[in-house]
């Protein structure tokens, strides 16, 4: 039976002032399943690849920075020649995996817990994961004046972003290891788990609905400009202060047809990392810059200054902490056990890794066979 995160509606999770706060802010920022269209700025020029064009998704937020910088310094579409780059960006995981399955994107970057979910719900057959792109930037922020240390978190209202998601599996977990109980479901138990969106997050601190939230970069950072106090960075529960927050997927049939164009992208998402990683002050700046043309407005200097320091770009996928991932998810109730191995295929990544002189990596075991 294919694992797929279940999605019982909530009961009694927030009161009517923040059911009201999140309808409104939902409303307003027009937060859902489109996807937003963009246009590459750099012309498709040069020899052309075996595809005219290859369809790109990704969010627009910094733990998708390789993305935000490799398509605003035109970097992708270098490496792609005559072969043009169309871009959509997506609010959501499930939106994105939905866009991969219709044909509408080719290759996308998306978090651990959509690419899981979609993997196993296919039964294997929608997509692989091709390559890493981040790591970290996720932290529990607090109301300073009501929690002040980690066992103060007990009985206060935290948010993370969505039921089954990414973050909100990290902290069921952690939650777990305290020792303290809360049902998956509906959020209530020993804390209590308030499932808010990310753009709704900040007001929700505000108006005191919540005391906290465990959640990724800019959200966090937005927090604390707000006067939260990082309590927790996630990083810190990890070996090495690695694990997996941004992979790049593709549709296995447009990697079977147009393996050239797969190769072209990942050679563009490594240089990318190169760049950004020897130029931090400035791909901090051009992903800003991108973010800003997406959304019309910049991040705060604060905001970004705050954030960008717990990303790490890489092109490992950490795939043993997918795995891990998977195996919180299984333990809080919100997945049955999935069958992940071949959800890697990691072929054309260590292909461009070694002509780059860089060393290859492992699929933990979970590659194609």
């Amino acid at each position: 039976m294919p694992a797929t995160f279940r999605t019982t509606p909530l009961r009694g999770l927030a009161t009517a002032a923040t059911l009201t706060l999140l309808i409104g802010a939902l409303a307003s920022c027009g937060y859902g399943s489109q996807a937003k269209n963009d246009k590459e700025q750099v012309a498709a020029t040069g020899e052309k690849l075996s595809a005219d064009s290859v369809r790109l998704g990704y969010f627009p937020n910094l733990t998708h920075a390789t993305a935000l910088v490799g398509h605003q310094e035109g970097i992708f579409q270098k490496e792609l020649g005559g072969t043009k780059l169309d871009v959509s960006t997506f609010n959501a995981g499930p939106s994105e995996i939905e866009a991969l399955n219709a044909g509408s994107i080719d290759i996308g970057f998306i978090g651990p817990s959509p690419a899981i979910n979609g993997y196993t719900k296919s039964k294997g057959s929608n997509l692989r994961i091709i390559g890493g792109s981040a790591s970290g930037g996720v932290k529990l922020v607090v109301n300073p004046e009501k929690i002040k240390t980690l066992a103060d978190v007990k009985g206060k209202r935290i948010a993370t972003p969505q039921l089954g998601n990414t973050q909100d599996v990290a902290f069921l977990n952690w939650i777990s290891e305290q020792g303290w109980k809360v049902d998956a479901q509906s959020g209530k138990g020993d804390v209590s788990v308030f499932r808010t969106d990310n753009k709704v997050t900040p007001d929700a601190y505000k108006s005191g609905s919540i005391d906290g939230a465990w959640v990724p970069e800019p959200t966090a950072s937005k927090l604390v400009s707000e006067g939260a106090k990082v309590l927790l960075d996630e990083a810190s529960l990890w070996p090495d202060d690695k694990f997996v927050i941004t992979n790049i997927i593709v549709s296995q049939t447009f990697l079977k047809e147009h393996p050239d164009v797969v190769e072209a992208v990942l050679r563009g998402s490594v240089k990318t990392n190169a760049w950004i990683n020897a130029n931090p002050e400035k791909a901090k700046e051009s992903a800003n810059s991108k973010l800003k043309e997406l959304s019309g407005k910049p991040l705060g200097a604060k905001v970004i200054d705050g954030a960008w320091p717990s990303i790490r770009f890489t092109n490992d996928p950490l795939a043993a902490t997918l795995q891990a991932q998977a195996d919180h998810a299984v333990k809080a109730g919100l997945l049955e056990q999935p069958d992940l191995k071949g959800i890697y295929d990691l072929t054309a990544l260590n292909k461009v890794l070694k002509a780059e002189g860089q060393p290859e990596v492992a699929d933990a075991g979970l590659g194609v066979k």
